[in-house]
């Protein structure tokens, strides 16, 4: 009885083993994207735009174009239509309905362009084949949302059917990782801006920073303090008109 025990336990593990190594065999042969932006051909799928390049020449690229002023991390948007826009070349834009671009710092990091229903390719499966081809993509893609996304070395390609004709969106990875970055930083100034007080040494009290009235405080008399507890510590008091 035991020995028969025995025997069921090394086959129930002996086929964990096997669906283990096969899992991992499995992982091992996953197709991976080892390109980088800077190795993405220029392709008449793209119209000319590459990733990295700047603002200036984008403009130069494309007259009509209207870029606005960067936000306070660096990032500037815009979006043209080629198809109904009369002030664009239609034929050098034939088969796109949008284009959205997106800048970091004066240069582009995010390329997302809607084709109509006259492109070539109008099933995503089709699109991701024949995109694939041009910008010599490894067939490594993964189903993301209603689309699919393939993932590289610092960027990504989502591809998606917008309005029933496909569209395809090329991102800066390391670029959103640095807006990310910039925007944690700003948040956690502002958070500290808040917890910071100013103390009168005139009248012993204090004003949150951003209490109307401290405005009345003389900058001879004002002293900083990381939060109400290290003024209340030292003898300040909360101003009434800040209550």
């Amino acid at each position: 009885m035991l020995r028969r025990r025995n025997s069921r336990l090394n086959e129930l593990l002996c086929l964990v083993a096997l669906t283990l190594c096969g899992f991992t065999f499995a992982a091992a042969q996953q197709p991976t994207c080892n390109l980088r932006l800077d190795q993405l051909p220029d392709t008449p799928e793209l119209h000319g735009f590459q990733m990295g390049m700047t603002s200036e020449e984008v403009k130069a690229k494309v007259p009509p174009i209207r870029l606005g002023r960067a936000d306070q991390f660096g990032v500037l948007k815009t979006t043209i239509n080629p198809s109904f826009d009369p002030r664009f070349d239609q034929a050098a834009f034939a088969g796109v309905r949008t284009i959205s671009l997106d800048f970091l710092d004066g240069r582009l990091i995010t390329l997302w362009i809607g084709y109509d229903d006259t492109f070539k390719w109008q099933a995503v499966n089709d699109f991701i084949d024949g995109i694939g081809k041009s910008l010599k993509l490894p067939a490594a893609w993964t189903p993301k949302r209603d689309g699919k996304q393939l993932t590289c070395d610092g960027f990504s390609v989502f591809v998606s059917a917008i309005a029933r004709s496909p569209g395809i969106r090329i991102t800066d990875e390391a670029a959103q990782g640095t807006i990310t970055a910039r925007r944690e930083e700003a948040a956690a100034a502002a958070e500290a801006a808040e917890l910071t007080v100013i103390g009168d040494k005139r009248t012993k009290f204090y004003y949150p920073s951003d209490c109307d009235v401290l405005r009345s405080v003389a900058e001879s008399n004002r002293v900083t303090f990381k939060d109400k507890e290290e003024a209340e510590k030292v003898g300040y008091k909360l101003a009434k008109d800040c209550q």
